[in-house]
Parts: structure tokens; C-alpha cells; sequence
């Protein structure tokens, strides 16, 4: 088993666009800076957030490589490297284990909707191409196929093959995935909304798209959850509940890009067929970030 281990808060970035549709380097940093300032544990690059569907393989392996040399070790880079194709799923981890990313998180194939055999081999093969940990990211609400328990569990007896971003949003489906994997098997939310409960019982974390505009507080929320402090997490997760539910106003990552933008961090640009946030939900996101930002060290 790796010796990756990473727990808390892990914001799937967002990639920032200048307004020519190209990747903006320096608002990359900068953003970078701003989690390692607000005690973010780790990030994802050219995950679903960061608009990896509309990435080009060239940029997708850039964004990467530039994200691992531009942290300079400190914090862990998880590489988004996966793909519904197994070959380009491998080329993708590939390249960034050897640009030094310290993990990568490789969706369920989409749009394919393979057996849950398929899914064994597919994750196999992506897990024997490199000694880079591996993290299965398991999200029906986009790729229709889902993994069960059963082929989970055989998959969690690969080495390289250290942990599941689980966005099913299915507690008892968690619970039971608590009690049948090996102890050191990470398990990670990829639903905010849930991911406090999911933390409190049982899970080590969440790959959040909140923490992408409030960072500081899904760490501090991450961190009571983790120590088992159930008043004080439920408190500081209340605050976040409202950016948890303004994502949904329209498809991740529009509403978190808006936001950005609006505060003047990033460019207001999203790729097609990805448009901005329409007018009418402007005050009430704003609002809902506001409220988000209340969260402090208080319990």
C-alpha cells in the first residue's frame, strides 16, 4: 500500500481561462498560493471541476506538470487521469507520475457503462501502468456505470490502489464500504453537502468543489469532523450548507467559476458548452457565500 496518505480538505480546482479560452497561468498560482494559505491538504489538477472535459490532452498534461513544479512539494498534487478510454486513461497517468504528481484520481469510464468485470480490468490496467497511488473516483450522476462493493474490494488488493472519491451520495452504500475495505483504504467524499457525515462516520476526507471559495472553512470543518468533534463540525458544516446547495444552481463548475470571477481572482471565462452564470442567480450565490464565510474556529 502507498504511503499516501492524505485527510481533510482537497479542493478539485478550477482551471482559470484567460478570455482567448487559454489556460491563465498566473491566476493558477495565485489560487495555489491562497490554499496553501488557508490549510488546504492537497489539490486536484484537471479534475471535473478544473473542465478537464473540454481539456485537450496536451493541456490536460501541461496543467499537471505545472501544477506539481509550481506546489514545489508543498502540498500533494492528485493528477485528474482519467478517461473512458483505458489506453488514454494510461497515458494520462503515465505522464503524470513521471511530472511527479503524488497521486491520481481516475474516474469510472463514462458514457461506455462497462460491467463491473470491465471496470476491474480498466482499473487494473490504469493501476499497473505506474507505482503512482491510485484513487477511484466513483460518480453515477455523470458516468451512469457505478462500481459495487464486490469489485472494489478486489480492486483494493492492488498495491497502487489506495482510496475512492465515492459522489454517490449513498450512505448506507459508505457505511458498507467502511466495514468490507482493508483499514488503510482512503476513503474520500465527493459530495459536499454529505461530507461531513460522511467524515464522522468513517470517511478521511472530501475532494471538495466549496473549498474552491472557502477553503479555510472546509478544512476547519474537515478537521473537527475528523476528530470526532460532532457539535463543532455539524456547526461550521451549517455555515457551508448554503454554497453546498447554490453549486446545484447550475451545472459545477459554473456557479464556483462565477464566484472567482466576481471577486476578481480568475477571468469570468468557461469553456463551451460550459456558459457563465445566468443573471438571476448572481445575489443568490453571492449570499450564499457570504454565508459559507462565517464559519470560523468556534465550535
Amino acid at each position: 500500500m502507498s504511503h499516501f496518505n492524505v485527510r481533510g480538505s482537497i479542493v478539485a480546482i478550477v482551471t482559470p481561462m484567460r478570455e482567448d479560452d487559454s489556460v491563465d497561468n498566473e491566476a493558477l498560482k495565485k489560487l495555489l498560493v491562497w490554499h496553501l494559505e488557508s490549510q488546504t491538504q492537497a489539490i486536484v489538477a484537471a479534475g471535473t471541476t478544473g473542465e478537464s472535459p473540454t481539456l485537450s490532452m496536451k493541456e490536460n498534461q501541461r496543467l499537471i506538470a505545472d501544477t506539481v513544479q509550481w506546489s514545489s512539494g508543498r502540498i500533494p498534487i492528485i493528477a485528474g487521469v482519467g478517461s473512458n478510454a483505458t489506453a488514454e486513461a494510461v497515458l494520462l497517468t503515465r505522464r503524470a507520475a513521471a511530472d511527479g504528481a503524488n497521486a491520481g484520481l481516475s474516474v469510472i469510464p463514462y458514457y461506455n457503462n462497462p460491467t463491473q468485470e470491465g471496470l476491474f480490468r480498466h482499473f487494473s490496467t490504469v493501476a499497473n501502468c505506474s507505482d503512482m497511488p491510485i484513487i477511484i473516483y466513483d460518480v453515477p450522476g455523470r458516468c451512469v456505470a457505478s462500481i459495487n462493493t464486490d469489485t472494489l474490494e478486489r480492486l483494493a488488493q492492488h498495491p497502487n490502489i489506495i482510496g475512492i472519491k465515492d459522489a454517490t451520495g449513498n450512505q448506507s452504500l459508505a457505511k458498507e464500504r467502511f466495514l468490507a475495505l482493508p483499514e488503510n483504504f482512503l476513503f474520500y467524499s465527493g459530495n459536499d453537502s454529505t461530507a461531513c457525515a460522511y467524515m464522522l462516520t468513517g470517511g478521511h476526507g472530501v475532494i471538495s468543489v466549496t473549498a474552491n471559495v472557502a477553503p479555510l472553512q472546509m478544512q476547519q470543518m474537515s478537521a473537527a469532523a475528523l476528530a470526532g468533534d460532532v457539535h463543532g463540525a455539524n456547526a461550521k458544516d451549517a455555515h457551508l450548507q448554503p454554497f453546498h446547495l447554490a453549486q446545484g444552481i447550475e451545472s459545477n463548475p459554473i456557479p464556483v467559476k462565477w464566484v472567482l470571477a466576481d471577486e476578481g481572482r480568475i477571468a469570468p471565462t468557461i469553456r463551451l458548452p460550459l456558459i457563465p452564470l445566468a443573471e438571476r442567480y448572481h445575489e443568490t450565490v453571492r449570499q450564499a457565500v457570504i454565508a459559507s464565510r462565517q464559519t470560523t474556529l468556534r465550535s
